[in-house]
C-alpha cells in the first residue's frame, strides 16, 4: 500500500474554493422544509485580529453536529457573524494605537478566513457585524421599543463603576466586587443611567426555566441570580418624618421583638433625608469612604465592621420601642430595600456590629431545651427556636410565630407578607465610544425625547479624535454630533452621550439572522415562525447570568410585543467545556496557550479540528497534548492509503454484502454506523471517533498493511464508502476528496448518512473471559446464545484452564452473560 501522506494544504485550500464557488453551503431561508434545525453557536469579538483555540472547540465541534443533521435530511441553518462594539474591541484599538472602526473590521477581515478555515457550513449570506449601521440601526429600535413599552427608563442610581475601564458596568459584569474582564476592583457611583426595567420579567424568566433544555448548572445560577425570596415587608415609622418609615424585608419576623437598632446602607437615599444637622459632616464623609470601597470588600466575614450614628430614630411597629437610624457598610443597596432591622442576639453581623458600637443585645429566640443569656453569647443564635419577650406572640415556635408576626401587620398598616428579588434593573449606558449611540435626544424644553423611527440609525461618528476613555462620554466632547434639534419643538438639543452596553446588541442577534438580508425591518415574522426556537445553542457557561438572562428577557419582550413568535430563545443548549494544557488552564502568564495555526501548518485544519474533539467529553473538556495529535494525524493517514489504493471511477452504488466481508468487519462497519450516529446526535465526539478507529483497525487486519489481500476491490471500495460518509461531519475537507476519489460526486455532506443493518449487529459468537478465582486465564469463543451449563463445560475443556484447577475442589461457576465465567476453586 503507498506511504503517500495526505496532502492536507493543498486538498484543504482546493475545497474551500470549491464550496465558495458552488455555494455549497447556502441556506433558503424560505424554502418549504419538514425538518428545519436552527443550530447557534455564539458569535466571537473580533477583539484581535487571530481566532484562539477556544473558538476552535467552540465552532468545529458544533458544526460538525449540524453537518450530522443534514446528512439525516434535516435543512440546516448555521449563521455567523461578529460581536463587534464594546470594551473588547475598543481597548484592542487603544492597545495598537488605532481606529476601532478600522481595527474592528480588519479583524473580522482576518477572522472570517480563519472561519472559512475550520471548515464549517456557514453561509455568510447571513452575517451580522453588530458595529455596522444596517445592525445597529435595530438597537436602536429596539431601545426605542422598550421605552415606549415603558421599560427604558433614565434614574439616578448607584452604579458599578469600573476606574480601570472608566465605565459603568451591569451587575452581572462584575464578579465578586470586580471586573469580569480585568479582575480590577469596581466600585459604587451614583450616576443619572437608563436602565431596562428587566425586574419586571422575573417571574416569567424564572417560571420558563422549568420548560427548557439547558444545563442544569445553568438553569441554578440563573435562579440564584433573580434570587427569588419568600418573606415579610415590616415599615418602621421615622421620628419627626411624617409619612416617612423605613421599610425592610426580613425572612425572620419572629425576631422583630428584637430589633434594637436600624441600619441604612451608605447609598440609600433616606441616608440624607434623616441625618440630622450635627452629624451631616460626619455622615457624609462615611458614606464617601465606603462606596470607596468594593461590595466584596464590605461584605467580607472578616472585615471589622464600621458605621455612623445618623442621630435619627424609628419605631418599632409591634412593641413601639424607639430604635437609633445607622449607616454601615455592611448592608448594600443593591439587594433589599437597602435597609436592614438589626436583631444582634440572632443575626452574626448585627451582632459583631453591636458588640462594637455597645448597642443593646436582646434575645427574643431560645433553643429548644436550654437557655441563652446575652453575656454569656459569643456569637449570636441564629436557629429557629421559642419566642420569648415577644408580647402575646412568647411561647410560639419560630415557624409559627413568623407567620402570626406576618398575619398581624397589615391591620396595623406595618407591612406583611412580600416577595423580594435579587436581580436588579440592566443599567445599560457606558461612558464609551465604540458602542451603539443611544437613540433619546434631551430637550430643555420638552424633557427627553425619542429620536423618531424614521431617523434611524443615528450614526456613531467615525471622525472623532480621542476616543480614550476618560470618566465620561466621549462623545459629549464632539460638538457638531451632540448638538441637534429637538424633534418635538425643532428648538435647540443634545443627544445622548453614552453608548449602550454591548449586552444589548447580541440580546437580539439569534432573530436578526434570519432577517439579515432586509432592510426594510428588524426580524422577518414569517421565517421566524419557521425557524423558532433554537434547535440547539452552544456557548460558555460563564454567560449564564450575562448574557443568556439578557437573551430571554428581549426574547419574551418581543414575544410579548408581537415580534416573536416564542418566548424562549433556545430549545436547548450546552455548554462547551475547557480545554487545558497540560491539566493547566491556558494562558499567556503561564506560556501554555496552544496557537492553532502551528498546528494547522503542519497537519491540517482537519486533524486539528478533530484531535480537539478526541481530547475528551465535549461538555467537560479536555487536556491538549502536542504529542496526541499525532494519533488523529495517523489515523487520517491510515484512511487516506485506503482510499489511494482502492480509488473508483464511478459513484458508489451504496449496497454492501455481508458475503465480501469477513463477519467481524462487517458487524463492526454497521455497528459504526449505528454508534456513530447516536453519539452524534448526543455532542459526544470523542467516543464516536474511538468508534471509527476500531473499524479502521478492523480493515488493516483484513486487507493488511500493505493492502494486498484477496479481498474484492469494488467491494472494499463500497466499505470505504460508508466510513467516508461517516467520518464527513468530522474532517470535512478530506472527506470530499476521499468521496471525490472513491468515485462520489460533490459534495459528500449532501449524502445521506448511512443506514444500519440491525441483523448485521448480532453476533453468532462471542469471546468469552475464563477466569480462576478472578484471574484471567483463558479466552474462547462460544455461540452468543450458549447456555450457562454449555459455558461451563467449554471452560472445562480448555487445555489452558485444566493446569488451573487440577487437584483442586471446585466450589462454583458464575457465568456473566455475554462476558465471562468465572471458575471458583480451592
Amino acid at each position: 500500500m503507498s506511504e503517500e501522506r495526505y496532502p492536507f494544504a493543498e486538498v484543504e485550500a482546493r475545497w474551500r474554493t470549491r464550496w465558495d464557488e458552488d455555494d455549497a453551503y447556502h441556506v433558503d431561508l424560505d424554502a418549504e422544509h419538514d425538518d428545519r434545525r436552527y443550530v447557534l453557536v455564539m458569535f466571537s469579538y473580533p477583539s484581535s485580529s487571530r481566532l484562539h483555540i477556544g473558538h476552535w472547540w467552540n465552532y468545529g465541534p458544533t458544526d460538525t453536529h449540524a453537518r450530522y443533521l443534514r446528512m439525516n435530511g434535516a435543512l440546516v441553518f448555521e449563521p455567523m457573524g461578529f460581536d463587534s462594539f464594546g470594551l473588547p474591541a475598543e481597548n484592542y484599538a487603544i492597545k495598537v494605537d488605532s481606529h476601532p472602526k478600522q481595527v474592528t473590521e480588519q479583524s473580522i477581515e482576518f477572522i472570517r478566513g480563519q472561519l472559512k478555515q475550520i471548515g464549517a457550513m456557514y453561509d455568510w449570506r447571513w452575517e451580522v457585524v453588530t458595529s455596522r449601521p444596517n445592525y445597529y440601526k435595530w438597537t436602536q429600535w429596539l431601545f426605542l421599543k422598550l421605552y415606549e413599552h415603558g421599560l427604558a427608563v433614565q434614574k439616578e442610581g448607584l452604579v458599578n463603576w469600573s476606574p480601570t475601564l472608566q465605565t459603568v458596568l451591569a451587575n452581572e459584569q462584575v464578579v465578586n466586587g470586580v471586573d469580569e474582564r480585568t479582575g480590577n476592583p469596581v466600585v459604587q457611583r451614583k450616576m443619572t443611567q437608563w436602565y431596562f426595567r428587566i425586574t419586571e420579567y422575573t417571574e416569567q424568566l424564572l417560571a420558563e426555566l422549568k420548560q427548557i433544555d439547558w444545563p442544569e448548572g445553568t438553569i441554578k445560577r440563573q435562579e440564584n441570580w433573580i434570587g427569588r425570596s419568600e418573606g415579610t415587608s415590616i415599615r418602621f415609622p421615622v421620628e419627626g418624618h411624617e409619612h416617612v418609615s423605613i421599610e425592610v424585608f426580613t425572612t425572620r419576623p419572629d425576631t422583630l421583638f428584637g430589633v434594637t437598632y436600624l441600619v441604612l446602607a451608605p447609598e440609600n437615599d433616606l441616608v440624607e433625608r434623616l441625618t440630622v444637622r450635627a452629624r451631616t459632616r460626619e455622615v457624609e464623609e462615611y458614606v464617601q469612604q465606603a462606596l470607596s470601597a468594593t461590595e466584596m470588600e464590605r461584605t467580607a466575614a472578616e472585615r471589622k465592621k464600621t458605621g455612623v450614628f445618623t442621630g435619627a430614630y424609628a419605631t418599632n411597629p409591634l412593641n413601639g420601642e424607639r430604635l437609633p437610624i445607622w449607616v454601615a457598610d455592611y448592608v448594600l443597596g443593591s439587594y433589599g430595600t437597602g435597609s436592614v432591622m438589626a436583631v444582634p442576639a440572632h443575626d452574626q453581623r448585627d451582632f459583631e456590629f453591636a458588640r462594637r458600637f455597645e448597642l443593646p443585645i436582646k434575645i427574643v429566640i431560645q433553643p429548644v431545651g436550654y437557655v441563652n443569656d446575652v453575656e454569656d453569647l459569643t456569637e449570636a443564635y441564629v436557629e429557629p427556636g421559642i419566642m420569648v419577650d415577644s408580647g402575646d406572640f412568647s411561647g410560639l415556635r419560630s415557624e409559627v410565630g413568623a407567620k402570626a408576626v406576618t398575619d398581624r401587620l397589615p391591620g396595623m398598616d406595618a407591612g406583611g407578607p412580600a416577595v423580594t428579588y435579587r436581580l436588579r434593573d440592566w443599567s445599560v449606558s457606558r461612558q464609551r465610544y465604540w458602542g451603539c449611540p443611544i437613540p433619546m435626544i434631551h430637550c430643555e424644553k420638552c424633557g427627553v425625547v425619542p429620536v423618531p423611527e424614521e431617523d434611524l440609525p443615528v450614526l456613531l461618528p467615525d471622525e472623532i479624535r480621542d476616543f480614550r476613555p476618560k470618566g465620561t462620554s466621549p462623545l459629549g466632547a464632539m460638538e457638531n454630533w451632540i448638538n441637534t434639534t429637538c424633534p418635538n419643538c425643532g428648538g435647540p438639543a443634545k443627544r445622548d452621550a453614552d453608548t449602550m452596553d454591548t449586552f444589548v446588541d447580541s440580546s437580539f442577534y439569534h432573530l436578526r439572522y434570519l432577517a439579515a438580508d432586509r432592510d426594510d425591518v428588524p426580524f422577518d415574522r414569517r421565517r421566524m415562525k419557521k425557524w423558532l426556537p433554537i434547535h440547539l445553542y452552544v456557548g460558555g457557561p460563564e454567560h449564564s447570568t450575562g448574557h443568556l438572562i439578557y437573551i430571554r428577557f428581549i426574547t419574551r419582550f418581543l414575544h410579548d410585543i408581537g415580534w416573536c413568535p416564542v418566548a424562549e430563545p433556545a430549545k436547548k443548549m450546552i455548554h462547551q467545556g475547557i480545554i487545558t494544557k497540560d491539566g493547566m488552564r491556558m494562558s499567556k502568564s503561564k506560556g501554555n496557550v496552544v496557537n492553532p495555526d502551528k498546528f494547522i501548518d503542519r497537519y491540517g485544519s482537519d486533524v486539528f479540528r478533530m484531535y480537539l474533539m478526541f481530547t475528551g467529553d465535549y461538555r467537560l473538556g479536555g487536556d491538549w497534548s502536542d504529542e496526541g495529535i499525532t494519533g488523529i494525524d495517523r489515523f487520517i493517514n491510515r484512511v487516506w492509503r485506503l482510499i489511494v489504493h482502492f480509488p473508483g471511477d464511478t459513484r458508489p452504488a451504496g449496497k454492501l454484502d455481508a458475503r465480501n466481508y469477513p463477519e467481524v468487519v462487517y458487524r463492526t462497519l454497521h455497528n459504526t454506523v449505528k454508534e456513530v450516529g447516536d453519539d452524534l446526535a448526543e455532542l459526544s465526539f470523542n467516543t464516536a471517533i474511538s468508534r471509527m478507529m476500531e473499524l479502521v483497525n478492523e480493515l488493516y487486519k483484513w486487507l493488511g498493511e500493505d493492502g494486498d489481500s484477496d479481498a474484492d476491490a469494488g467491494a472494499v471500495r463500497e466499505l470505504l464508502a460508508v466510513l467516508v460518509r461517516v467520518m464527513a461531519p468530522f474532517a470535512p475537507h478530506f472527506c470530499e476528496e476521499a468521496w471525490a476519489r472513491l468515485g462520489g460526486e460533490p459534495f459528500v455532506f449532501q449524502q445521506p448518512w448511512p443506514d444500519y443493518d440491525p441483523a448485521a449487529l448480532v453476533r453468532e459468537t462471542i469471546t468469552f473471559v475464563i477466569q480462576v478465582n478472578g484471574k484471567l486465564r483463558d479466552r474462547i469463543e462460544a455461540p452468543a446464545d450458549a447456555s450457562d451449563e454449555q459455558l461451563e463445560a467449554l471452560a472445562l475443556d480448555s487445555e489452558r484452564i485444566a493446569g488451573h484447577i487440577v487437584g483442586k475442589k471446585r466450589v462454583k461457576t458464575i457465568v456473566v452473560p455475554g462476558k465471562l465465567v468465572n471458575l471458583v476453586v480451592k
